[in-house]
């Protein structure tokens, strides 16, 4: 095992070849690819203020766009009349322009180190407001295993870890777990979505989840009708309550089920 001076002489040497590596590649944009500045990391000045520039104001149950003087303290007229297992939704932005490509492209194996640049960068924005979920731990929503296989990672899990870590928190990923590989959500209707993800989540029930207040995270939520269920999972293992985190909403689509239906939370 490394001793104390021996960790120490391995980070110093890791600095060193992290700065000569930026004077043979200076240091890039992970959007546009612009050579960045000294005094600038990741993303360039143009693409981290329209990565954080959220134009609309948000419901803060479902996370939907809503009006500026809509009264949504108890939801958007949207998710009103809807129940969701999860108490409230968080989202970075909307699922347009900018945040949108971004999101198209951690779809896809080569997007992993993107993924974990944009978690940081929405971990750092949104510090304060996810500190108010008052979370205990930070779970992603999973992938089924031949999904994971087939793309190369989930990259709800690398997010995750990013928030986690701002928000020194533990992230278990492993507490969460898909069974069934459903057919794409976006190849559904909203009544189909909600089919589709029916029972597709476990957790095993554990001392160290029972009372405990989830962040779940996400890349998207539409119909909210995945998270949803992921919540309930949660719940029925002992979370005392389920909050959700997601990049982006994509708008236009109702919620997934109504107050009184046989799955409703109660």
């Amino acid at each position: 095992m490394p001793t104390l001076g021996q960790n120490n002489l391995i980070s110093v040497c890791r600095q060193l070849a992290q700065g000569l590596l930026l004077l043979v590649y200076p240091g890039v944009c992970f959007v546009c690819r612009r050579s960045l500045p000294a005094s600038q990391s990741d993303f360039c000045e143009t693409c981290r203020t329209e990565l954080t520039t959220d134009l609309y104001p948000a419901c803060p149950r479902c996370a939907a766009t809503v009006g500026p003087f809509s009264q949504n303290e108890e939801g958007c007229p949207g998710c009103r009349p809807f129940s969701f297992h999860f108490e409230r939704a968080l989202r970075f932005g909307s699922y347009d322009g900018l945040l949108r490509e971004v999101i198209l492209r951690l779809k896809h194996a080569s997007g992993e180190p993107l993924a974990e640049k944009l978690g940081a960068l929405w971990a750092c924005h949104c510090e304060t407001r996810l500190r108010e979920l008052a979370g205990d731990v930070v779970i992603p929503v999973p992938l089924h295993w031949r999904r994971h296989w087939q793309r190369g990672y989930n990259q709800s899990r690398t997010l995750a870890r990013a928030l986690a870590y701002r928000l020194h928190l533990p992230c278990q990923p492993s507490w969460l777990r898909r069974l069934r590989n459903t057919p794409l959500q976006t190849q559904q209707t909203a009544t189909g979505r909600r089919e589709n993800v029916k029972g597709a989540f476990t957790a095993r029930s554990r001392p160290e989840l029972r009372g405990k207040t989830v962040l779940l995270v996400d890349d998207v939520l539409t119909t909210g009708s995945t998270a949803s269920e992921a919540a309930r999972a949660l719940l029925l293992a002992g979370a005392a309550r389920v909050h959700v985190a997601v990049l982006a909403h994509v708008r236009g689509t109702a919620p997934p089920t109504r107050i009184g239906s046989p799955d409703s939370c109660v």
